[in-house]
């Protein structure tokens, strides 16, 4: 028995996740700045009916441009342009609490979601790291606590932007000469810890209401939010059955928050490397760790895991004494799930290196489409996803052989629809509701 219809998110990076994808023959290294390279890659993912394409995003130079191509075009920009050539699927963009405005923001998902036709969606993040926050004038980066306060009362403002419009504020009336109603706008005029914000939004309420709101954070306080605000949950798993613990414990904190389980997604990442056989996946597989700089990845490393340069060494196992998640400011969740994944697997450095090199900590997969498939069916069946955050290791290559060969499968198996259908938002695509305006009284029951 199935639990209806998965939902496929295509995450796409550039050559693809695999820090060494861009030095393949048939990778273009400058693709990270075309825009046809990300129109094609859009066009394969809605070709496959996916329900949405996703861009990461960070306000600081990733990693050492020495590494793997580092430049990244702002998503909400870049998505737009995507806008226009596809029809049907989904543009979630990253955009952080910790280093925007809500107004600001609010407006360009608001633009965003009109100029798609309802199909915006928002990567809700509160960035970790010094970097960025020395780019933004300050010494340190937030205490982890205190950057989820600031998102907490950044997503309740701009919410209110978003309602501030009423759905029927405009009238239009020639005749008359009046376009709009006055009494149906709705100041936030909000005042609190973090923001001060007083007039509503410059832009009307948008298709859906607000961007379907997707979450990250797999912490303690990332759960929380997640529970409280997410729609769609993008997390990192290694095993179904740490998969199947983070599903049900993060829809019962969404009931526990007096909302419905069935209203919040969840969505792991998935890095799959297909062949027609199980031998020639796992050969692409090689090519593409034989193709890795191991002094690049052991920085890296050290950098996620607080430890001092030369620490590490690449034929030994990681350090005994390493620090708690509790001491860690940063990225709380990814650090302990790759100390977890070393720790149970006995890898060293080198090896480590190896795994976290095609999906930075999530889920890779080398096989056939078969294989890939079963992995997939098998997740979204025992309870341990309503979906997947498809990260190919190589792009486009990578999405073209997911979408010709594993996405008929899942379709001959009734996992996955064989056309969208009718245009309609993101929301509906998600099984989502949209959202009544907080300023509307609901009708009574009668």
């Amino acid at each position: 028995m199935t639990r209806g219809r998965l939902h496929l998110n295509a995450f796409l990076m550039n050559t693809g996740h695999h820090e060494a994808s861009w030095r393949l023959p048939e990778s273009d290294p400058y693709a990270s700045v075309d825009l046809a390279h990300y129109v094609r890659l859009a066009r394969i993912a809605e070709r496959g009916t996916f329900d949405s394409l996703f861009l990461a995003d960070g306000p600081q130079l990733w990693s050492s441009v020495a590494q793997r191509p580092a430049g990244a075009l702002e998503p909400i920009t870049l998505l737009t342009a995507l806008a226009t050539a596809t029809e049907h699927i989904g543009l979630i963009a990253t955009a952080s609490t910790s280093y925007n405005s809500p107004y600001n923001l609010a407006r360009k998902f608001a633009t965003l979601d009109h100029l798609s036709g309802g199909r915006a969606g928002w990567n809700i993040v509160t960035t970790a790291g010094a970097e960025a926050a020395r780019n933004f004038g300050l010494d340190a980066e937030p205490a982890h606590a205190e950057r989820y306060a600031r998102a907490a009362e950044f997503l309740d403002v701009a919410l209110k932007l978003w309602d501030s419009w009423e759905d029927d504020t405009i009238v239009a009336d020639k005749a008359a000469g009046v376009w709009g109603d006055d009494t149906k706008i709705h100041p936030p005029r909000h005042r609190g810890r973090f923001f001060s914000v007083e007039g509503a939004l410059n832009v009307p309420r948008s298709p859906q209401g607000y961007p379907l709101l997707v979450q990250a954070g797999s912490s303690e306080d990332g759960k929380r939010f997640a529970a409280r605000y997410a729609e769609a949950v993008f997390t990192a798993q290694q095993t179904v059955e740490d998969a199947r613990t983070f599903y049900a414990d993060l829809k019962a904190r969404t009931v526990a928050a007096g909302r419905d389980a069935g209203h919040l997604k969840v969505l792991p990442g998935i890095v799959p490397v297909i062949g027609s056989t199980e031998a020639e996946a796992r050969a692409h597989e090689l090519v593409l760790e034989d193709h890795i700089v191991h002094t690049h990845g052991v920085r890296q490393l050290e950098r996620l895991l607080h430890l001092d340069p030369g620490t590490l060494d690449l034929d030994r196992p990681l350090p005994a004494d390493l620090p708690p998640e509790s001491a860690i400011e940063g990225a709380k969740s990814r650090y302990t799930l790759v100390v977890e994944l070393a720790r149970r697997e006995g890898l060293t450095v080198r090896q480590l290196i190896g795994r976290l090199g095609g999906g930075r900590g999530h889920l890779t997969f080398a096989g056939t489409p078969e294989q890939v498939a079963d992995t997939i069916q098998l997740w979204f069946e025992s309870g341990a996803a309503d979906g997947f955050n498809i990260m190919p290791a190589v792009l486009p290559s990578g999405l073209e052989a997911f979408v010709d060969h594993v996405v008929p499968l899942l379709r001959a198996r009734g996992l996955l629809r064989t056309e969208y259908g009718a245009r309609t938002t993101l929301r509906r695509r998600y099984g989502l509701p949209r959202p009544a305006n907080q300023h509307v009284l609901a009708p009574a029951l009668v």
